[in-house]
């Protein structure tokens, strides 16, 4: 483990807001998969083939078995002791939550204040204007279902080339944080990865990774290398000795 304290300086009698960046890593630990592998494939598929606009047009039927099957591995999954460090943390914190992953793990954890970058497995959604969204929940999906104007329904997944709906949201909950923390990604997908430059100047950032990305990493980052289910318990403790 390599990690450097920053001083939290005067403001730690306040209750502070905690943004957490989650990507796949620590769902990996549940036994879910990362979206890509060191072969390129995710689940044996090319991402050009299951993840993209294109994908979808060209065989739908093969994009929904894709995704109900790792809807149906969501469904049997259980968080490990990184989702719950982290929903426990709501009992000393203000915690917000921006994963990238799809799952509900960080729901069955019991975090409370959870914002879905790429989408959602439970939900989907229409394929034509005005993309309304259905809550599926542990459902599988086929090319014969259709949202009541009769329009093809896909899963409510952000697919590489699309645009990120709530990136707003979270570039306003990354800038407003007063310690920011991510976890388990490569910080190589954007813009995902462009949140960690987008904290106020000083805010102290911790990076849970065995392999952490340390390219283009501001000089006020804590590194812990570990993986999310042992990083995180640590940084639980590191946090409420020093921000509370």
């Amino acid at each position: 483990m390599d990690i450097r304290m920053t001083a939290p300086g005067s403001r730690t009698s306040a209750r502070k807001r905690l943004v957490v960046l989650t990507g796949a890593g620590i769902s990996a630990e549940s036994g879910l998969s990362t979206f890509r592998g060191a072969d390129g494939l995710w689940e044996n598929e090319r991402i050009e083939d299951v993840a993209t606009i294109g994908a979808w047009r060209r065989d739908p039927e093969r994009v929904h078995h894709f995704y109900n099957m790792r809807r149906d591995a969501a469904r049997l999954a259980l968080p490990n002791a990184g989702h719950i460090a982290l929903s426990m943390l709501e009992s000393q914190f203000n915690v917000f939550v921006i994963t990238q992953n799809v799952d509900n793990l960080h729901e069955k954890a019991g975090s409370t204040h959870i914002l879905h970058l790429h989408g959602e497995l439970s939900k989907a959604r229409c394929s034509e204007p005005p993309y309304c969204r259905l809550d599926i929940g542990d459902r599988a999906l086929s090319v014969s279902d259709t949202c009541k104007d009769g329009h093809p329904i896909r899963p409510d997944i952000v697919w590489f080339g699309e645009a990120v709906p709530l990136m707003d949201d979270a570039l306003l909950l990354v800038s407003q944080a007063d310690i920011l923390v991510i976890i388990g990604t490569s910080l190589n997908v954007y813009p995902a990865a462009s949140l960690i430059h987008e904290v106020p100047t000083g805010t102290p950032i911790f990076y849970i990774d065995p392999d952490p990305n340390i390219a283009y990493l501001p000089q006020n980052v804590n590194l812990i290398r570990e993986t999310a289910a042992i990083g995180t318990p640590i940084l639980t403790q590191v946090l409420l000795k020093e921000y509370v």
